[in-house]
């Protein structure tokens, strides 16, 4: 029982420490590899918006993946989405397959995942965007941030948790680098 205790210690220190070490990386990143000017509000530049549309597929094309493996799950294990549906179909959702339920919920939660990162992302690109940063800086934390979604809809979508992991910090590294160099531009230009 003690080797529990400390292993979920252990665990809790690195749980709270993550994202931390994010912000880190996203810093030193923004600072060694692109520097940080100040922001001049201005529409983005040509590799500004390649990026920004570059990513938009590849997300779209992580939604449409998500969405029709979902659909698909639900045909092959028999699953209906409404109680309209079950009932069309004669079939009692208390019967299901609880392979085929549990499947189910990986897609629902890799799905409700990859919305809610890129909410962020919409904003914080948006952001990004306008504030006219190191064209490199822009095109590296966006297409970043969707390599990060589509490696992590994989990762999860074929319960390889390790690689999810990998995949989770690349896409949040993303959305920190993101913020803290809008941040840090936006306040230089204060200065």
């Amino acid at each position: 029982m003690p080797d529990n205790v400390n292993r979920k210690k252990k665990f809790q220190r690195i749980i709270i420490v993550y994202p931390f070490a994010l912000i880190v990386i996203g810093l030193l990143i923004n600072f060694l590899a692109f520097g940080i000017a100040p922001a001049e509000i201005a529409l983005p530049d040509q590799i500004g918006v390649a990026a920004l549309a570059m990513s938009a597929v590849l997300l779209l094309g992580n939604h449409t993946w998500l969405m029709t493996s979902t659909e698909l799950a639900r045909l092959q294990h028999d699953l209906h989405a409404t109680p309209e549906e079950w009932h069309e179909a004669g079939l009692d959702k208390e019967k299901a397959s609880q392979i085929g339920l549990q499947e189910l919920e990986r897609r629902h939660n890799a799905h409700r995942n990859a919305t809610e990162n890129t909410v962020y992302f919409a904003i914080f690109a948006g952001l990004l965007s306008l504030i006219s940063p190191a064209p490199l800086a822009a095109a590296f934390w966006m297409l970043a941030f969707a390599i990060g979604r589509l490696g992590h809809t994989f990762s999860y979508l074929t319960g390889r948790d390790s690689l999810r992991g990998i995949f989770m910090s690349l896409s949040l590294t993303s959305l920190y680098g993101m913020a803290s160099y809008a941040l840090l531009a936006i306040g230089i230009a204060n200065l």
